[in-house]
């Protein structure tokens, strides 16, 4: 059985604005970094080999943080890099309700429809975290491993390990420094936990609902 443990990156500097971030490269704020150290606290007590991760810069310095303190080592993986959000990229929810209204709407109620102009569409980011989970269910059987990512790669990630419809995509929490713990045995996925925050405590912050 292969537990493959899937993290959000800690809080940047875009995430405290609420501003599309897509392959742009913000990094983590100073609270982001705490939560960072307290999440490589908490899994301390896994037994990781691997921890694999985005190669943009919140993900990669909240992997860096939990791979020091565990001495695990570490790979970036392009498969699990976020979303190109297109031309919504560097703006604001509310400027991108305001300037594309329809698209917005698409983005909320049906995600699975959603291509981002001059960006990806979500079955592309889908089709590359399945290819990825396969990888590493090929690579790491019977081992623990990490993987830091982003929230849509993430969501798409539970999709596909649970072989749901894209347009299921909203209903999974993903808050930043959040993890979930995947069983991966044969024949079927168990999402045996799901979105774990308490090792936050003050630090937490809610993750904004159109990011």
């Amino acid at each position: 059985m292969l537990k493959l443990i899937i993290i959000r990156h800690a809080e940047s500097e875009w995430n405290t604005v609420g501003r599309y971030q897509g392959l742009l490269d913000p990094e983590l704020t100073e609270r982001g970094r705490k939560q960072a150290q307290a999440l490589a606290r908490e899994l301390s007590k896994e037994h990781i080999s691997k921890i694999y991760t985005s190669p943009l810069k919140r993900t990669h310095q909240t992997a860096q943080i939990i791979s020091e303190r565990l001495g695990v080592p570490l790979q970036e993986e392009k498969r699990v890099i976020e979303i190109d959000h297109g031309k919504w990229s560097g703006m604001l929810v509310e400027e991108v309700k305001e300037k594309f209204p329809e698209e917005f709407e698409t983005w909320i109620r049906e995600p699975h429809r959603i291509r981002f102009e001059k960006g990806e569409s979500l079955e592309e980011v889908y089709r590359r975290v399945k290819d990825f989970i396969d990888f590493v269910k090929e690579e790491h059987n019977d081992e623990t491993v990490a993987v830091v990512s982003h929230t849509v790669p993430i969501r798409c990630m539970y999709c596909a390990l649970l072989e749901v419809d894209l347009s299921k995509f909203w209903s999974f929490g993903c808050d930043n420094a959040s993890y979930s713990v995947v069983l991966m045995e044969e024949g079927r996925n168990v999402i045996q936990r799901l979105n774990i925050t308490c090792h936050l405590g003050e630090l937490y912050v809610e993750a904004h609902k159109a990011l």
